[in-house]
């Protein structure tokens, strides 16, 4: 029996027309029934001893002899034949809703994507170099790179900090290399200097800061390159919001080459001439030159130091000597705390004399001139002398920095000019 009613699962047997008014009967242990429900399965019909129950087809069950309706999941097979369309040519199509929508959404997803690659901006305020890649403008001379003041930038005046807007420099120096193709195994180095194990590094570097960004800003950095003298090779940076245009900071260096196994200067080969002489520009530099002798200082002439600094595995760059930035950093370790939380840095000077490796023992001397130590609440401008040397005594850089008052609440003096 059990397997019968699997059978007819599948395949159902045929059901009385809807007006024989046919009727079924059963004895109790007796033959099979002769009618299958919508669902496959047999139905019984009751029967008590030798008395038989009649099952009219049209008429509803009772309970109590109360009548009960049909529930749709269990209605005859009249209902479910009645209750069904006529099969048309159109109800045997496909369901196109379920076409139109696969393709709506491969059009919405492809029109995304195409979005995501129209790289212009959509607002004056937006970035026209959206990945910060940078790219080369002023037929070829200058390179230009936009940043994006991180909140990691910022110091506690929530201003983007000097290193900050000194590793901008550095980036776009590097970059403008790159992108003019002359990079080649070093760092910033072209083939020929490649050849002959020759590196770049910074004799002098000058600053005037105008105006520190904040958080979220977004700066414009120029950069370009000219000669210096017949063994050297300025580069000047022209930092500006990106917004306004206005100009935040002014820098300009000065830079030779090294052998990097002797580690002593040399002189430019014809070959590395001719590869980067066609990039200089013939102009002055953004600062006029600092012209100014730096005196000694010393344990005797300092007013303060700081001892016993140590380069970390992240201070050096691939050349394996500490980045010029960090030196930046160090002098201003023995900088007095009035002027660092009363003024900021307006203008730096400084001058590399030799490089600084991992095993370096360094210190940090700083002097305050024409002022008394201790007192810088009513100066309009403080400058201080720096030197950073090794512990032996030999200087590693020489620098003049410049401060003055910090903005409260957006009154104060800037540069002798009052703000209100």
């Amino acid at each position: 029996m059990m397997a019968t009613a699997a059978t007819c699962a599948f395949f159902p047997a045929a059901n009385p027309p809807p007006d024989s008014g046919a009727k079924s009967s059963g004895n109790l242990g007796g033959s099979l029934p002769g009618s299958i429900d919508t669902r496959g399965l047999n139905v019984k019909k009751p029967s008590f001893g030798s008395l038989q129950a009649k099952a009219n087809a049209q008429a509803p069950p009772k309970v109590n002899g109360t009548k009960v309706g049909v529930m749709d999941g269990f209605k005859n097979d009249d209902d479910v034949i009645s209750s069904h369309h006529p099969r048309t040519f159109i109800n045997q199509l496909p369901d196109w809703s379920m076409l139109l929508a696969a393709i709506t959404t491969i059009f919405l997803a492809a029109e995304k994507q195409w979005m995501m690659l129209d790289w212009k901006p959509k607002r004056p305020d937006m970035l026209a170099d959206p990945f910060g890649l940078g790219k080369i403008v002023q037929d070829g001379f200058v390179f230009r790179q936009n940043f994006s003041i991180r909140s990691y930038e910022i110091g506690a005046d929530r201003t983007a900090s000097i290193e900050t807007m000194m590793n901008h420099l550095q980036e776009t120096a590097l970059n403008h290399v790159k992108s003019a193709g002359l990079m080649h195994g070093g760092f910033g180095s072209t083939p020929e200097m490649s050849k002959r194990n020759l590196i770049w590094v910074v004799t002098k570097m000058q600053v005037v800061v105008d105006r520190y960004p904040t958080w979220g800003d977004v700066v414009q950095v120029d950069t370009w390159v000219a000669a210096s003298g017949k063994n050297g090779m300025r580069r000047d940076w022209l930092l500006r919001d990106s917004n306004t245009g206005d100009i935040l900071m002014r820098a300009s260096s000065q830079w030779v080459m090294m052998n990097k196994e002797t580690r002593r200067l040399s002189k430019i080969p014809d070959e590395a001439r001719a590869e980067i002489e066609g990039y200089f520009v013939d102009s002055p530099p953004v600062i006029d030159e600092d012209s100014r002798k730096l005196p000694k200082l010393d344990e005797t002439t300092a007013d303060y130091t700081r001892t016993g600094l140590t380069p970390r595995w992240s201070d050096l760059d691939v050349n394996q000597h500490v980045n010029n930035v960090k030196y930046i950093g160090w002098i201003l370790e023995s900088a007095p705390m009035q002027i660092l939380e009363g003024c900021e840095l307006a203008a730096m000077t400084l001058e590399y004399r030799r490089e600084c490796r991992r095993d370096s023992v360094l210190q940090s001397l700083t002097s305050v001139l024409d002022k008394e130590v201790g007192d810088f609440t009513d100066f309009e401008n403080v400058e201080c002398q720096h030197v950073l040397r090794l512990e032996n005594g030999g200087e590693v850089v020489k620098g003049r920095t410049e401060w003055r008052p910090k903005l409260v609440n957006g009154i104060g003096t800037l540069g002798g000019f009052d703000f209100a």
